[in-house]
């Protein structure tokens, strides 16, 4: 697919479907690139859909099939957004574009060639708990358990927290909520056993127990 040129082009990548439950355009929105009048398309919309489906699939059903729908508040960010957004917008909300590649920016391979791609998201069920005193750990500990995530960076607003999918995924935690700093070093092992974290996420719903109509399966081809 070419780098779309026009808006019935920008539609057609925006129906792209990636998963069960996600399309492209849910990763498109962008409040810097909307604000500051800066589209936000892909240069390479197959390399972009690759990395989509990959984090898509393999992280973000699994979440909304376990706790019902989440919120993305940032996706796919182009070479050309998100520079700006690291150079141009104060306060910065963007790291540069070498940190940013098979991270935000999904349609660059990391240099050593593998895909990733990154989204920042709130799981409402959890941060309705957050809100009320829990422990962001108890989420970030879940994912780890649970999930074949790549890394994962928590935000003290409505515990959002960045979650990337990787073709090499790393295993890194990192917060912004105390206590800050990395909870998780890429090739460490936990400090906490498996039992204590499974306490701590003991009365979370069942892993994809939400039942939906079984999907055609169509998109796929």
């Amino acid at each position: 697919m070419r780098r779309p040129s026009s808006y019935t082009a920008l539609e057609e990548l925006g129906r792209v479907r990636l998963s069960r439950h996600f399309f492209m355009r849910n990763f498109l929105y962008s409040e810097i690139g909307n604000f500051f009048g800066k589209p936000n398309i892909p240069d390479d919309p197959d390399t972009a859909i690759a990395a989509g489906r990959g984090l898509a699939t393999h992280l973000l059903d699994p979440l909304v099939e376990t706790f019902g729908p989440i919120e993305v508040r940032s996706g796919l960010r182009s070479q050309v957004l998100n520079h700006f957004g690291a150079t141009q917008v104060k306060p910065q909300k963007c790291s540069s574009n070498e940190k940013t590649v098979a991270n935000h920016i999904w349609d660059q391979r990391d240099a050593n060639g593998h895909l990733g791609a990154c989204v920042s998201v709130v799981v409402p069920w959890f941060a309705d708990r957050y809100e009320q005193g829990r422990d962001w750990r108890d989420l970030a500990w879940w994912v780890h358990d649970h999930l074949p995530y790549s890394q994962m960076y928590f935000f003290p607003k409505l515990a959002a927290f960045n979650l990337t999918w990787s073709e090499a995924p790393q295993q890194s935690i990192g917060s912004y909520i105390a206590p800050k700093g990395l909870l998780l070093r890429a090739g460490q092992e936990p400090d906490e056993p498996l039992k204590q974290r499974q306490d701590r996420y003991a009365d979370f719903p069942p892993l994809r127990g939400i039942s939906y109509p079984q999907p055609t399966e169509r998109w796929l081809g």
